[in-house]
């Protein structure tokens, strides 16, 4: 069927098709937006005429998972430490959340899809702008907003569990890009290069929790952020859950060798873990690197910087015993190359500046000139680069 993912063309094929099952676990954002308009339609005398059902997760803990303030609720419970988060409804509830939570903030509408119009606000003045400008904001549409947590590690995590609540960690990705940066935009690595055990351990114990807690069957992807605190600790926040399959599933599947969405599929028919053969994580022996096709070369002009809002057209991997030669293969297939040579361009805003040092240092041994815009290049003749 060539249709449009809409409730009434979905309809429209469960009348003529009268399928045993429904799946809305594989096709993103947009199906779960159905999930409940169908378990409605499903309960309807039309409906139980179909014979079909929901398979997987209910939608009534899809929507839990999606809707923030149940969401918060559950998290609380779990005492599962999240960014300190705010919705508004208008302009002076914006002001006050802004002023409980503090800036930099990532602000984006409730009813978000591939982070269109979210943004990273750094004042009062940037707030009211995207308020006025970028979104209407309304009782009906709110807008959320979330503590930015600037400079931190994010990280992916692919989850499958069955109907008696076993969970098994399929993949877990650390993100290249500090989070902040979309996740359809970031390369990640899998294992992990650089998290502490102890962030792991609490990333998988949450991960289990919030599985069981939302009863998910087949697929859970969730994002977490690693960020050190003034005294110099790893915390660990959750950024979302959501019960679906993630893009990343084929990545994980060819870099730990599992048909992840078929086995995924079978849970949701009643299968148990273990009547799959899948009852703990697989950590790859070889270092696996998912990198973004970013379409900047074809369109010239475009905006090359990275954010909260999806520019990527497409992803490559790269396969090698260490991280070094899996990035630099991932980043040859994305047509980047990789130069051993010549210029580096600098600039980064004041809030960054003090990051720069090691890299512009790192560029000078390796054989590389640097060029700078005017504060940044002050900034490091200052700490003796030239």
């Amino acid at each position: 069927y060539f249709e449009p993912v809409t409730l009434e063309d979905v309809l429209n094929i469960i009348e003529i098709e009268k399928p045993y099952g429904i799946i809305v676990q594989f096709g993103g954002q947009t199906p779960l937006k159905l999930a409940l308009p169908l378990l409605n339609w499903l309960n309807t005398d039309e409906g139980i005429k179909s014979g079909s059902k929901i398979l997987g997760t209910s939608p009534i803990s899809i929507d839990i998972a999606e809707d923030r303030e149940n969401f918060t609720k559950i998290l609380n419970e779990l005492n599962i430490r999240q960014p300190l988060n705010g919705l508004a409804r208008n302009q002076s509830e914006a002001i006050e959340v802004s002023k409980r939570i503090g800036f930099p903030l990532v602000v984006r509408p409730s009813y978000v899809l591939g982070g269109r119009a979210m943004e990273i606000v750094q004042c009062e003045n940037d707030l009211l702008r995207y308020i006025n400008e970028a979104v209407k904001v309304s009782p009906d549409h709110p807008i959320l907003l979330d503590q930015y947590l600037s400079n931190s590690i994010e990280i992916d995590v692919d989850a499958l569990c069955d109907k008696e609540g076993v969970v098994v960690i399929a993949g877990l990705m650390e993100h290249v890009e500090p989070a902040g940066i979309h996740s359809g935009d970031s390369a990640c690595c899998l294992p992990s290069v650089s998290l502490t055990d102890k962030t792991l351990e609490t990333v998988r114990s949450w991960t289990k929790s919030i599985a069981q807690e939302l009863n998910v069957v087949g697929l859970i992807n969730l994002q977490f952020a690693v960020k050190k605190s003034q005294q110099g600790e790893l915390k660990v926040y959750i950024l979302e859950a959501n019960p679906r399959a993630s893009r990343t599933i084929p990545f994980v599947s060819k870099a730990i060798g599992k048909p992840i969405a078929k086995i995924a599929t079978e849970l949701m028919n009643g299968k148990l873990l273990k009547d799959l053969n899948f009852t703990k994580e697989i950590k790859p022996t070889i270092q696996a690197v998912k990198e973004a096709v970013l379409p900047f070369k074809k369109f010239p002009g475009s905006d090359t910087l990275l954010g909260p809002e999806m520019r990527s057209t497409g992803e490559v991997m790269g396969l090698a015993k260490d991280f070094g030669i899996a990035y630099a293969k991932s980043e040859l297939a994305a047509g980047n190359g990789v130069p051993s040579e010549g210029v580096a361009f600098l600039s980064t805003n004041d809030l960054d500046k003090e990051y720069l040092f090691e890299i512009a240092n790192d560029l000078t041994n390796l054989g590389f000139k640097l060029i700078a815009t005017e504060g940044t290049s002050n900034y490091l003749t200052n700490l003796g680069i030239s």
